[in-house]
């Protein structure tokens, strides 16, 4: 795209929507690749289109047992993973009495290589909480402060109206659509988002010049009279 395009874009930004999602890895990213190759980008933008779609799908059916059957999470995991076990367990012993192969399970084990990684991540996001925390705690950052409470507010009407496990599902089939509908129609959604932008910001330097500046003549003026 030309240099007038790249102006039209949110926030001025010079990198891709893949770059800007992460398509490096991060924290979550060591672990999807670790189990896919792929990146957190390729998942969220729909560039793995089986993984994306399984992703929904687990996490519809989940939602779905929860919601209906009144499993709790620990109940379900240890249900799972009872069935999981007695499976391969009578598959393997059943495999040694007729000498059939055993179950073909992969190398279930974690590199010293993927666990420092995957500490580091962690370590530096932990790290940076706590900076922002101790910021704020210290009131060195006003506007940060009310940022975070602002979410916070946001989080807590959200829960309110909804429980925690359909938020998350909720979230997550946010985040495995918007981005890759975005992506899709970019051009025109930056387009009609800045002209929306100018227009707004044409609005407040006329509310600036006809009432604001007013108003500081008005406040000016009963000082003089004072």
């Amino acid at each position: 795209m030309g240099s007038s395009a790249d102006s039209e874009r949110l926030f001025n930004r010079q990198r891709t929507l893949h770059e800007i999602l992460g398509g490096g890895l991060g924290f979550m990213g060591l672990i999807i690749h670790a189990f896919a190759g792929s990146t957190v980008a390729d998942v969220i933008l729909w560039r793995q289109k089986n993984l994306t779609l399984g992703i929904l799908l687990v996490t519809l059916s989940a939602w779905v047992v929860f919601e209906k059957s009144g499993y709790t999470l620990l109940s379900l995991v240890s249900s799972v993973l009872l069935l999981l076990m007695s499976i391969l367990f009578l598959w393997a012993k059943s495999a040694a009495i007729l000498n059939r192969p055993a179950p073909p399970l992969p190398q279930l084990q974690l590199s010293e290589e993927m666990v420092n990684e995957m500490a580091a991540s962690i370590r530096s996001r932990v790290n940076a909480l706590l900076s922002v925390s101790q910021d704020i705690s210290l009131g060195k950052d006003s506007r940060l402060f009310f940022k975070v409470a602002a979410y916070l507010l946001l989080i807590y009407f959200a829960g309110a109206l909804t429980d925690f496990l359909t938020l998350s599902y909720t979230s997550l089939v946010m985040v495995l659509t918007i981005p890759a509908l975005y992506e899709r129609c970019e051009d025109y959604v930056d387009k009609y988002i800045m002209m929306g932008y100018r227009k707004l910001l044409q609005l407040y330097v006329k509310l600036d010049v006809e009432y604001l500046n007013r108003f500081q003549n008005w406040v000016l003026e009963k000082k003089k009279l004072s």
